[in-house]
Protein backbone atom coordinates (compact mmCIF):
# COMPACT_ATOMS: atom_id res chain seq x y z
CA UNK A 1 0.00 0.00 0.00
CA UNK A 2 1.28 3.45 -0.89
CA UNK A 3 -0.02 6.85 -0.01
CA UNK A 4 -0.24 10.20 -1.80
CA UNK A 5 2.00 13.22 -1.41
CA UNK A 6 -0.51 15.60 -2.79
CA UNK A 7 -3.70 17.41 -1.99
CA UNK A 8 -7.25 17.41 -3.44
CA UNK A 9 -8.10 19.40 -6.53
CA UNK A 10 -10.53 22.34 -6.51
CA UNK A 11 -14.16 21.65 -5.63
CA UNK A 12 -16.65 22.00 -8.43
CA UNK A 13 -19.54 23.70 -6.69
CA UNK A 14 -17.97 25.63 -3.83
CA UNK A 15 -19.36 28.98 -4.85
CA UNK A 16 -22.89 27.69 -5.05
CA UNK A 17 -22.70 25.89 -1.75
CA UNK A 18 -21.19 28.83 0.08
CA UNK A 19 -24.32 30.84 -0.64
CA UNK A 20 -26.55 28.33 1.11
CA UNK A 21 -27.12 28.88 4.80
CA UNK A 22 -28.49 25.41 5.38
CA UNK A 23 -28.88 22.57 2.89
CA UNK A 24 -31.59 20.87 4.92
CA UNK A 25 -34.09 23.75 4.70
CA UNK A 26 -33.58 25.40 1.31
CA UNK A 27 -34.87 23.64 -1.84
CA UNK A 28 -32.14 23.16 -4.44
CA UNK A 29 -32.69 22.84 -8.17
CA UNK A 30 -29.15 22.41 -9.50
CA UNK A 31 -29.03 19.48 -11.92
CA UNK A 32 -26.37 16.79 -11.49
CA UNK A 33 -25.33 13.37 -12.75
CA UNK A 34 -27.19 11.82 -9.81
CA UNK A 35 -30.45 13.61 -10.51
CA UNK A 36 -32.04 10.72 -12.37
CA UNK A 37 -31.90 8.29 -9.47
CA UNK A 38 -33.92 8.50 -6.23
CA UNK A 39 -32.21 9.64 -3.08
CA UNK A 40 -31.50 7.06 -0.40
CA UNK A 41 -31.68 7.71 3.33
CA UNK A 42 -27.91 7.19 3.51
CA UNK A 43 -25.15 7.28 0.93
CA UNK A 44 -21.81 5.62 1.65
CA UNK A 45 -18.93 7.13 -0.32
CA UNK A 46 -15.92 4.83 0.05
CA UNK A 47 -12.37 4.89 -1.37
CA UNK A 48 -10.73 1.48 -1.80
CA UNK A 49 -7.13 0.55 -1.03
CA UNK A 50 -4.16 0.25 -3.36
CA UNK A 51 -4.39 -2.21 -6.25
CA UNK A 52 -7.96 -3.23 -5.44
CA UNK A 53 -10.19 -3.48 -8.50
CA UNK A 54 -12.78 -0.73 -9.12
CA UNK A 55 -15.50 -0.68 -6.49
CA UNK A 56 -15.40 -0.18 -2.75
CA UNK A 57 -12.90 -3.01 -2.19
CA UNK A 58 -13.08 -5.88 0.27
CA UNK A 59 -12.89 -3.74 3.40
CA UNK A 60 -15.41 -1.28 2.03
CA UNK A 61 -17.80 -4.09 1.17
CA UNK A 62 -17.45 -5.59 4.65
CA UNK A 63 -18.33 -2.19 6.12
CA UNK A 64 -21.31 -1.66 3.78
CA UNK A 65 -22.65 -5.16 4.51
CA UNK A 66 -22.34 -4.57 8.25
CA UNK A 67 -24.08 -1.19 8.01
CA UNK A 68 -26.95 -2.68 6.02
CA UNK A 69 -27.42 -5.31 8.70
CA UNK A 70 -27.36 -2.63 11.42
CA UNK A 71 -29.91 -0.13 10.08
CA UNK A 72 -33.23 -0.42 8.28
CA UNK A 73 -32.62 2.79 6.36
CA UNK A 74 -32.07 2.65 2.62
CA UNK A 75 -28.41 2.81 1.64
CA UNK A 76 -26.81 3.84 -1.64
CA UNK A 77 -23.12 3.18 -2.24
CA UNK A 78 -20.68 5.20 -4.32
CA UNK A 79 -17.16 3.84 -4.91
CA UNK A 80 -14.66 6.65 -5.33
CA UNK A 81 -13.44 6.60 -8.92
CA UNK A 82 -9.65 6.66 -8.88
CA UNK A 83 -6.76 4.46 -9.95
CA UNK A 84 -5.73 3.32 -6.45
CA UNK A 85 -2.24 3.06 -7.93
CA UNK A 86 0.18 0.71 -6.25
CA UNK A 87 3.12 2.94 -5.53
CA UNK A 88 5.32 5.92 -6.16
CA UNK A 89 7.38 4.36 -8.93
CA UNK A 90 5.19 6.15 -11.46
CA UNK A 91 6.08 9.49 -9.88
CA UNK A 92 3.90 12.42 -10.79
CA UNK A 93 1.44 10.21 -12.67
CA UNK A 94 0.70 8.37 -9.44
CA UNK A 95 0.28 11.65 -7.59
CA UNK A 96 -2.17 12.85 -10.19
CA UNK A 97 -4.19 9.64 -9.92
CA UNK A 98 -4.59 10.29 -6.18
CA UNK A 99 -5.63 13.87 -6.84
CA UNK A 100 -8.19 12.60 -9.31
CA UNK A 101 -9.62 10.36 -6.58
CA UNK A 102 -9.95 13.22 -4.15
CA UNK A 103 -11.51 15.36 -6.86
CA UNK A 104 -14.02 12.62 -7.59
CA UNK A 105 -14.86 12.14 -3.91
CA UNK A 106 -15.25 15.84 -3.19
CA UNK A 107 -17.35 16.33 -6.31
CA UNK A 108 -19.67 13.47 -5.42
CA UNK A 109 -20.03 14.64 -1.82
CA UNK A 110 -21.05 18.09 -3.02
CA UNK A 111 -23.44 16.78 -5.67
CA UNK A 112 -25.10 14.50 -3.13
CA UNK A 113 -25.47 17.36 -0.65
CA UNK A 114 -27.07 19.48 -3.39
CA UNK A 115 -29.28 16.87 -5.04
CA UNK A 116 -30.31 14.91 -1.97
CA UNK A 117 -30.48 17.35 0.96
CA UNK A 118 -32.18 14.79 3.19
CA UNK A 119 -29.61 12.06 2.51
CA UNK A 120 -27.06 11.49 5.22
CA UNK A 121 -23.55 10.91 3.91
CA UNK A 122 -21.08 8.41 5.34
CA UNK A 123 -17.50 8.78 4.13
CA UNK A 124 -15.01 5.94 4.31
CA UNK A 125 -11.70 4.69 3.07
CA UNK A 126 -9.15 1.96 3.53
CA UNK A 127 -5.37 2.37 3.39
CA UNK A 128 -4.56 4.72 0.50
CA UNK A 129 -8.31 5.32 0.30
CA UNK A 130 -8.31 6.42 3.95
CA UNK A 131 -5.74 9.05 3.01
CA UNK A 132 -7.88 10.17 0.07
CA UNK A 133 -10.95 10.51 2.28
CA UNK A 134 -9.03 12.18 5.09
CA UNK A 135 -7.59 14.76 2.72
CA UNK A 136 -11.05 15.40 1.27
CA UNK A 137 -12.30 16.62 4.66
CA UNK A 138 -9.33 18.87 5.40
CA UNK A 139 -9.84 22.47 6.40
CA UNK A 140 -6.81 23.93 4.64
CA UNK A 141 -4.36 23.28 1.83
CA UNK A 142 -0.70 22.59 2.64
CA UNK A 143 2.15 24.58 1.12
CA UNK A 144 5.48 23.53 -0.33
CA UNK A 145 4.18 21.14 -2.99
CA UNK A 146 5.71 20.78 -6.49
CA UNK A 147 5.11 23.83 -8.67
CA UNK A 148 3.72 21.78 -11.54
CA UNK A 149 0.88 20.58 -9.31
CA UNK A 150 -0.09 23.96 -7.88
CA UNK A 151 -2.81 24.52 -10.53
CA UNK A 152 -4.54 21.35 -9.33
CA UNK A 153 -4.66 22.33 -5.66
CA UNK A 154 -8.16 22.74 -4.21
CA UNK A 155 -9.78 24.77 -1.56
CA UNK A 156 -11.60 22.92 1.23
CA UNK A 157 -15.24 21.95 0.85
CA UNK A 158 -17.75 24.55 2.05
CA UNK A 159 -18.50 24.27 5.76
CA UNK A 160 -22.18 23.63 5.08
CA UNK A 161 -21.37 20.25 3.50
CA UNK A 162 -20.23 18.92 6.88
CA UNK A 163 -23.81 19.21 8.15
CA UNK A 164 -24.82 16.34 5.87
CA UNK A 165 -21.90 14.03 6.77
CA UNK A 166 -23.02 11.73 9.56
CA UNK A 167 -19.77 9.78 9.92
CA UNK A 168 -16.26 9.41 8.56
CA UNK A 169 -14.76 5.91 8.80
CA UNK A 170 -11.05 5.34 8.17
CA UNK A 171 -9.41 1.91 8.16
CA UNK A 172 -5.62 1.70 8.26
CA UNK A 173 -5.07 5.41 7.68
CA UNK A 174 -1.36 6.11 7.04
CA UNK A 175 0.23 7.59 10.15
CA UNK A 176 2.38 10.71 10.12
CA UNK A 177 5.41 8.44 10.63
CA UNK A 178 4.51 6.29 7.64
CA UNK A 179 3.53 9.06 5.27
CA UNK A 180 6.63 11.12 6.07
CA UNK A 181 8.68 8.56 4.12
CA UNK A 182 7.04 9.85 0.97
CA UNK A 183 7.27 13.56 1.74
CA UNK A 184 3.50 13.68 1.97
CA UNK A 185 1.57 16.04 4.25
CA UNK A 186 -0.03 14.39 7.29
CA UNK A 187 -3.57 13.17 6.82
CA UNK A 188 -5.57 15.41 9.15
CA UNK A 189 -9.35 15.17 9.29
CA UNK A 190 -10.90 18.63 9.26
CA UNK A 191 -12.30 19.97 12.54
CA UNK A 192 -15.87 20.06 11.23
CA UNK A 193 -15.70 16.29 10.66
CA UNK A 194 -13.45 15.20 13.53
CA UNK A 195 -16.16 14.56 16.13
CA UNK A 196 -17.96 12.21 13.74
CA UNK A 197 -14.80 10.37 12.68
CA UNK A 198 -13.55 6.99 13.83
CA UNK A 199 -10.17 5.60 12.81
CA UNK A 200 -9.51 1.87 13.02
CA UNK A 201 -5.96 0.53 13.17
CA UNK A 202 -5.46 -3.24 13.32
CA UNK A 203 -2.95 -4.93 15.61
CA UNK A 204 0.52 -5.01 14.04
CA UNK A 205 -0.43 -2.61 11.26
CA UNK A 206 2.62 -0.38 10.92
CA UNK A 207 0.92 1.65 8.20
CA UNK A 208 -1.31 3.27 10.79
CA UNK A 209 0.18 2.57 14.25
CA UNK A 210 3.15 4.92 14.00
CA UNK A 211 5.84 2.27 14.36
CA UNK A 212 8.59 1.27 11.97
CA UNK A 213 7.61 -2.40 11.96
CA UNK A 214 6.05 -4.51 9.25
CA UNK A 215 2.39 -3.88 8.35
CA UNK A 216 1.45 -7.50 9.08
CA UNK A 217 -2.02 -6.59 10.27
CA UNK A 218 -2.83 -4.31 7.34
CA UNK A 219 -4.81 -7.02 5.55
CA UNK A 220 -6.89 -8.03 8.58
CA UNK A 221 -9.68 -5.46 8.36
CA UNK A 222 -11.97 -7.52 6.19
CA UNK A 223 -12.23 -10.21 8.88
CA UNK A 224 -11.29 -8.60 12.22
CA UNK A 225 -14.70 -7.21 13.26
CA UNK A 226 -13.62 -3.60 12.83
CA UNK A 227 -16.07 -3.07 9.93
CA UNK A 228 -18.89 -4.17 12.27
CA UNK A 229 -17.66 -1.78 14.98
CA UNK A 230 -17.49 1.02 12.44
CA UNK A 231 -20.98 0.21 11.16
CA UNK A 232 -22.39 0.38 14.69
CA UNK A 233 -20.81 3.81 15.17
CA UNK A 234 -22.06 5.07 11.80
CA UNK A 235 -25.57 3.79 12.53
CA UNK A 236 -25.63 5.68 15.84
CA UNK A 237 -24.56 8.87 14.12
CA UNK A 238 -27.18 8.41 11.40
CA UNK A 239 -29.96 8.01 13.96
CA UNK A 240 -28.72 10.98 15.99
CA UNK A 241 -28.72 13.17 12.90
CA UNK A 242 -32.14 11.93 11.83
CA UNK A 243 -33.58 12.81 15.23
CA UNK A 244 -31.93 16.22 15.06
CA UNK A 245 -33.42 16.93 11.64
CA UNK A 246 -36.89 15.94 12.82
CA UNK A 247 -36.55 18.38 15.72
CA UNK A 248 -35.37 21.18 13.41
CA UNK A 249 -38.31 20.66 11.06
Amino acid sequence: MKVPRLWPVPRLLAAALLTISTISTIPLTVASPAAAKPCADVEVIFARGSEEPPGVGKVGQAFVDALRSTTARTIAVYPVNYAAASGFSSGIDFDRSVIAGIRDEVSHIEWTALDCPDTQIVLGGYSQGAAVTGYATAQSVPTGLPDELVPDLPRPMPDVVAERVAAVILFGKPSATFIRRYDAPPVVVGPLYAANTREYCAHNDAVCDGTDGLPLGHLDYQTNNMPAQAAAFAARRIEANANRDVTLH
